[in-house]
């Protein structure tokens, strides 16, 4: 039996060998590719067909999945299977191969695409992600499914001042950035990544070093289509109807340039669609002689009217007139902000800027609140959350309430990657961290609104990060050989325009980055400029910020957990754990509090109280005394020997007690005068230097307490003591009537 053929392609490519092959599996799909890098293989298949009803936009679905086995684990879920929600790394993943496609279809192409990238086998040293990027890419370009690619993607790291082509896991942890560039021969379509403080001339540096390996990866898809592409799906070019777009213009362009004028968002929609409602009720009467023209004409006109609101909006842009809401192009609307508005939270903000509006709320807990995830490189843990919640009220919907989609997803990545530079390390602040933000109202740019209201929270709920982070989303207007940068931009600019480009950083440098386009790409001067316009916004912003809250506040909120680190002896770890763990959970049960041990001696203790901090501390710290000469201690025969007993007087620590120091009196027969196992209070009379032996007595301690009794005289002899009808007298006898 031979093997399965299929045509493979492959290069090296800053020294990785990068493989392409169709042909092997999933043949029935319209195209399928098998890309691997390494030991990690990927799958990706792209299939389409026709749609059963008419509409105005080509459904799409991207899904990235990561099967277990292919890095040899058996799945840890109780069906032992992938099933269910895609977890967050994978619907993070299905977005960035989503984003960069989306936008390179051709208008007209109305059949529905999937797009199904699985991981087949995982080398923890080569990402999947960028792989099923370009295989879906690829998997599209061999099909008859009409694209406007291939395109090719890459993650870029610096390294030691060096860029470096997608990096191992190693190299990432070293890099001062991380970024994922994805573009067609042309241009750029795609940016996705975090930095730590890096400034924006880098960040250009890095997209353009992508940028140009990029062509490598474009090179191995066209070679493979050259060798087994299919025949496209002709589209018929989309005509426009000139006559209808001409005859909305004459009945309404005034309605419709009124109604975007108004700065509102509510106000301005209602107003638009009283508007459509106009222009369609005097193009009715326009076509009255031909009803059945009319109908026909009917379906076209909410999508030209679209047109024509673009049309208007991007006209005043070019002709230097003033925005939707009469700003100008570098103008930021107007920011207020609140703090400490949540009595009971840990640390709350509220910042609003124009129409958006963001609640962020920080709650500390312990390192057992931490997200354990499980991944195909392994599990790990997270001691930062940041969850972004967008209900339909803060857009004035109706909505059922259901698990976060994968833009809420996607956003609340984005705010957590720009928020992780400014944390301090779990060495300084051994809290975790989660930050939820609640949007309250969108009207543009919630996900940067969700970076300063959680730097702001932050700082409210005394985390000591290093400095405020804020956002801003940056717009795009690009007519020919024109472009124009908009700040700060509105919900209907993002639509109606070409870019949305959110930038987010302190004073330093740039921390978190995303830009996404819906034309086929975009130039390097469009990049500086939008980078240097988001810079100089992003200090606006700050100064803003700072003059709320300018450093973490001294104190956490009274409702914040309670911690204390202290350090034992490490040899008594085992005993403060005690066997299967019975001390450590009787005392984590009895205080309320969260105990963890390393095994250099180091303990956290996290408490949601100082009373139930104080009562863990002294617990704990009661398996790590030492004995001290002259103290007195509850002891616990361990053994009995003709000569004494062993007495345990600390956990694991142990004396003798002479058969002559066991009581005041002569012992006869010390089997029976004690047991093991019983409790006897014993003194610390000798610790030998060198051995660290301990001798013990029991006959001292019974001294002491009838010295305190005043039984026993100065000298240690006894007294005679006679009652008779509750009197004594000195001399020792009684007096008789």
């Amino acid at each position: 039996m031979g093997e399965i053929s299929g045509i493979r392609v492959s290069a090296e490519i800053d020294n990785r060998e990068y493989i392409i092959e169709t042909g092997k599996l999933a043949n029935q799909a319209h195209g399928s590719v098998w890309v691997q890098s390494g030991d990690t293989v990927v799958l990706v298949t792209a299939v389409t067909q026709p749609l059963d009803r008419e509409i105005d936009f080509m459904p799409l679905t991207v899904e990235y999945q990561e099967m277990s086995y292919a890095s040899g684990r058996i799945p840890g879920s109780y069906f032992k299977r992938e099933i269910g929600r895609p977890s967050e790394r994978e619907t993070l993943v299905s977005r960035l191969i989503d984003r960069p496609l989306r936008p390179l279809f051709p208008d007209g192409f109305r059949q529905e695409v999937q797009i199904i990238a699985t991981v087949l086998s995982a080398d923890p040293n080569c990402d999947p992600d960028v792989l099923a990027v370009n295989g879906a890419s690829c998997a599209l370009h061999l099909s008859q499914i009409p694209f406007l690619g291939p395109i090719g993607c890459v993650r870029v790291a610096y390294v030691d001042g060096n860029f470096v082509i997608n990096p191992s896991s190693v190299e990432l942890e070293y890099s001062k950035m991380d970024l994922v560039v994805a573009g067609t021969k042309d241009a750029v379509v795609m940016v996705e990544g975090s930095g730590d403080f890096v400034s924006e001339e880098l960040v250009v540096e890095g997209i353009e070093f992508a940028h140009k390996h990029i062509q490598s990866f474009i090179d191995l898809q066209e070679e493979l289509r050259n060798k087994a592409g299919k025949p496209k799906i002709e589209v018929e070019e989309k005509k426009e109807d000139t006559e209808l777009i001409q005859a909305i213009e004459e009945v309404g362009y005034k309605i419709l340039s009124d109604a975007l004028r108004i700065p509102t968002k509510v106000e301005r929609k209602m107003a638009l669609k009283q508007a459509q409602e106009e222009i369609i009720t005097r193009l009715e009467e326009r076509y009255a002689t031909d009803e059945e023209l009319f109908n026909e004409k009917l379906k076209q006109l909410p999508g030209y009217i679209k047109k024509v609101e673009s049309k208007i909006v991007r006209e005043w842009i070019k002709n230097g007139k003033p925005r939707i809401d009469g700003r100008k192009l570098t103008d930021i609307r107007n920011i207020n902000i609140e703090i400490g508005l949540l009595p009971r939270a840990h640390g709350s903000a509220l910042f609003a800027r124009g129409e958006t509006k963001a609640l962020g709320v920080v709650t500390l807990g312990s390192s057992q609140d931490e997200q354990h995830i499980e991944t195909l490189t392994g599990d790990f843990s997270k001691r930062f959350m940041v969850h972004y919640n967008f209900p339909p009220y803060c857009v004035g919907e109706a909505k059922k309430l259901r698990g976060p989609s994968r833009r809420e997803i996607g956003h609340g990545a984005l705010a957590e990657r720009s928020l992780t530079p400014v944390l301090p390390s779990p060495e300084e602040f051994p809290f975790t961290i989660r930050l939820v933000s609640e949007i309250m109202e969108s009207n543009g740019s919630s996900s940067m609104a969700t970076v300063c209201a959680g730097s702001l929270a932050l700082m409210d709920a005394g985390v000591p990060v290093k400095s405020h982070v804020a956002g801003v989303a940056m717009g795009l207007i690009k007519e020919d050989d024109e472009f124009f940068i908009l700040t700060d931009i509105l919900g209907d600019e993002d639509h109606l325009g070409d870019m949305d480009f959110k930038v987010a950083g302190n004073r330093e440098g740039i921390t978190g980055i995303q830009l996404d386009i819906k034309i086929t790409g975009i130039s390097k001067d469009i990049l500086i400029k939008a980078l240097k316009q988001a810079r100089e916004a992003r200090l606006f912003i700050l100064d803003k910020m700072e003059s709320v809250i300018s450093k973490p506040r001294e104190q956490l909120s009274e409702y914040a957990p309670k911690i204390e680190v202290i350090e034992v002896t490490p040899d008594r770890i085992k005993d403060i754990i005690g066997p299967s763990g019975k001390n450590i959970k009787a005392i984590v049960k009895e205080t309320g509090a969260t105990v963890d041990i390393e095994d250099n001696g180091k303990i956290t203790i996290f408490a949601p109280d100082k009373e139930s901090l104080d009562k863990t501390i002294e617990k704990i710290m009661f398996y790590d005394q030492k004995p001290e000469l002259g103290k007195t201690y509850n002891g616990k025969i361990k053994l009995l020997k003709d000569f004494g007993a062993i007495v345990e007087i600390l956990p694991g620590v142990n004396g003798l007690v002479h058969i002559s120091q066991l009581d005041i009196g002569r012992i006869n027969n010390i089997y029976k005068s004690f047991s093991p196992g019983q409790e006897i209070r014993v003194k610390v009379i000798e610790i030998e230097e060198g051995t660290g032996k301990i001798k013990l007595s029991r006959r001292a301690v019974l001294l002491d307490e009838q010295k305190r009794d005043g039984s026993i005289d100065q000298r240690g002899r006894r007294r005679s003591i006679n009652r008779d009808r509750g009197h004594n007298n000195s001399s020792g006898y009684s007096r008789k009537k």
